[in-house]
């Protein structure tokens, strides 16, 4: 036993001596490669390099040329294949070759390719071992007897932003790319050319001094509308200024359609980091604002790019290519001259207006004024011109068709539909109402309802006629503050209106004690609503009590229904007529809108912003409107800052003129 013992440990001795006397196997020594390569790995795959291709490239340039190839091609899903002999027949005493397979994704789509590895058996400190005969062969095998690799960006055509008969709101165009020859600036036209151009000294010569820069070369500084061609004639007179066409977007409808369509700009680090996955680069622009941002991505397309490889001969041929794929145009239902009209009429006015096909639901225009020139933001404001804008106190970057506001009296017609499907209210009973305030009883203190004309008894017609903000607050509390918010409900508030432009959803507010539900029933209390809300709200009346879901693109399905019969048939015809009334009537408040030929029925409001009562506010002044003949167009319109200017009469005034000329 103890022989036997002792011949097993002198056998497990000797296979031991064999296996730490086994030399490196090549097959091993390159599949070991393999896997750094796989994990890019690339200053570890360098000490297996032969001392031949050492020679040719040193440890930092082998390093850094692998990662700046596959950085600037945008490599990813690296696989290195190699399948590993089970007898290595193909290696010889000194010498082992093995083919592999590389495949990877580029920024121009897949790269594969086969090549060939020569192994060297080759001694390192007095130690045998299997090393790789690299060259540059093994990056792609077009490099191996000096070829370059060049990358192309065919840039992707933005798609434009178009109205319903085609006309571009945003276009592909030209401008006007300012600069100098560097070294031939002198100081005396430093100056001038900083004026011009709106940038500081430094900043031009900062330009100047760009480390890329040599004498003659020329350097841009800024672009400048083709249109601004009285500064373009001053600049050219000034040496060494030049001018040169360059592509860029453009606004035709200019300040008109600003807040709508939005403008473009170059990208930023912190959205290039959220934007890199969708294949978007340093050099692209992208929307703002409006439109142009939110529809960037269709807009925006997909660059295209081809990866060659230069050969010294002069030759080239492709690695790896991806068609350009031009950004997509976008047809909205808006009509230009229509919106260039309710801009022009609203003049320097601070509101907003909009208008629609209240059957089809298409929106026709909408409009936020103050403005600004979306040309010029596209070309970069200085920073005063900035500052000057955020300042402004009539907040020209505000889009005011997107935000909420009191609605005033404009209110009143969904009161009553609310009202009427209720039962609280009956149309054709009188209310008595005596004076011009009322409180429902001494728990509410100081605190009155107000109205402007008197009369009793005042039945619905009355009260939409006269606007009486008495009637409509009895009303909200008989209707009560669950039956109130429901009712509110199906005429879609507090609920998002699923539109392409993001819309701030129509607001009910606190209904939590009775001044604030009798105030919400004329339009004031805690209720807000959109502009474009308020078009969707009157639809009902025109289409038997169903509401039209107001749509963007052409591409749309018209009339689609948003809410099904939020109020009755009948009764949608009975506010209807009383709408008509309210222009036609002598006494009706939209009255000065009445004209021949052009019937229209509406709601004016006034929409009171002052904190307590009895002390003096800003003013709001609305009116939707919509033609009882044709019944294709629907404009709602708010004017900021009425008040001791005549209150609803200046956008009753304005919406009648767009009415006269729109026929």
């Amino acid at each position: 036993m103890r022989k036997f013992m002792g011949l097993l440990v002198a056998a497990l001795l000797v296979l031991a001596i064999a296996g730490c006397n086994k030399e490196p196997q090549p097959q091993d020594r390159f599949a070991e490669y393999i896997d750094l390569w796989n994990k890019q790995k690339f200053d570890k795959m360098y000490d297996y390099l032969s001392k031949d291709a050492k020679s040719n490239i040193t440890k930092a340039e082998f390093t850094n040329r692998y990662q700046k190839v596959y950085n600037d091609l945008e490599i990813s899903n690296l696989k290195i294949q190699y399948k590993k002999p089970k007898d290595d027949k193909q290696a010889d005493k000194d010498k082992a070759r093995y083919s592999f397979t590389a495949k990877m994704n580029s920024i121009a789509g897949p790269i594969e390719f086969n090549y060939k590895a020569t192994l060297k058996k080759e001694k390192k400190n007095d130690k045998s071992n299997w090393f790789i005969d690299w060259n540059s062969g093994f990056i792609f095998p077009q490099l191996k007897d000096g070829g370059k690799i060049g990358l192309n960006t065919i840039k992707a055509k933005r798609g434009e932003i178009l109205d319903r008969y085609g006309n571009s709101l945003a276009a592909n165009g030209q401008v006007y790319e300012v600069g100098v020859v560097a070294g031939d600036l002198d100081n005396s036209v430093l100056e001038p050319l900083s004026k011009l151009l709106k940038m500081t000294k430094e900043q031009i010569t900062k330009a100047l001094e760009a480390s890329w820069v040599k004498p003659g070369m020329f350097v841009p500084l800024k672009k400048v509308s083709m249109e601004d061609k009285e500064r373009v004639a001053q600049l050219v007179a000034l040496e060494p200024v030049q001018t040169r066409k360059v592509d860029a977007r453009v606004y035709p409808y200019g300040e008109a359609a600003a807040h709508l369509i939005g403008y473009v700009g170059p990208i930023t680090a912190e959205k290039l980091e959220k934007l890199k996955d969708k294949g978007y680069t340093a050099t692209d622009v992208v929307g703002v604002r409006g439109l142009e941002q939110v529809f960037d991505e269709r807009l925006k397309g997909t660059n295209g790019v081809n990866i060659t490889i230069k050969n010294p001969d002069g030759t080239e041929e492709t690695l790896a290519e991806k068609p350009v794929a031009d950004g997509k145009n976008v047809k909205l239902t808006i009509d230009g001259d229509l919106q260039q009209m309710i801009f022009d009429e609203m003049g320097k006015e601070s509101g907003t207006a909009a208008a629609m096909n209240p059957v089809t639901g298409e929106t026709l225009a909408l409009v936020s004024t103050p403005s600004f020139d979306p040309n010029q933001a596209m070309l970069g404001f200085s920073q005063d011109e900035w500052k000057k804008l955020e300042k402004n106190k009539r907040q020209p970057l505000l889009t005011r068709f997107s935000r909420t506001f009191v609605p005033g009296s404009v209110m009143k017609p969904i009161t009553a539909a609310v009202g009427l499907e209720s039962g609280a209210l009956k149309p054709d009973q009188g209310i008595a109402i005596n004076g011009l305030k009322w409180q429902k009883d001494k728990s509410w203190g100081g605190y009155y309802v107000t109205r402007v004309h008197s009369g009793s008894p005042i039945n619905l017609e009355k009260a939409l006629v006269y606007s009486d903000n008495i009637y409509f607050a009895q009303s909200a509390l008989k209707i009560g503050k669950d039956e109130f918010t429901n009712g509110l409900k199906k005429f879609g508030f507090e609920t998002e209106l699923e539109y392409p432009y993001p819309l701030e959803p129509a607001k009910i507010g606190g209904l939590d004690n009775d001044i604030l539900l009798a105030d919400s029933g004329y339009g004031q209390g805690q209720v807000q609503m959109s502009v474009v809300h308020l078009m969707s709200a009157y639809t009902p009346f025109i289409n038997n009590g169903n509401m039209i879901k107001p749509i963007l693109f052409v591409d749309d399905k018209q009339g689609q229904v948003l809410k099904e019969g939020v109020v009755s048939p009948d009764y949608a015809a009975l506010i209807a007529a009383d709408l008509r009334k309210i222009v036609s009537d002598p006494h009706g408040t939209a009255h000065a809108a009445e004209m021949k030929g052009v019937p229209l029925a509406g709601k004016t409001g006034t929409a009171e912003l002052k904190q307590t009562q009895g002390k003096t506010g800003t003013e709001n002044g609305w009116f939707v409107a919509y033609r009882t003949d044709k019944q294709d167009l629907l404009i709602a319109m708010m004017v900021e800052n009425v008040q001791k200017r005549g209150g609803s009469k200046v956008p009753v005034q304005k919406v009648a003129k767009v009415f006269k000329k729109w026929k």
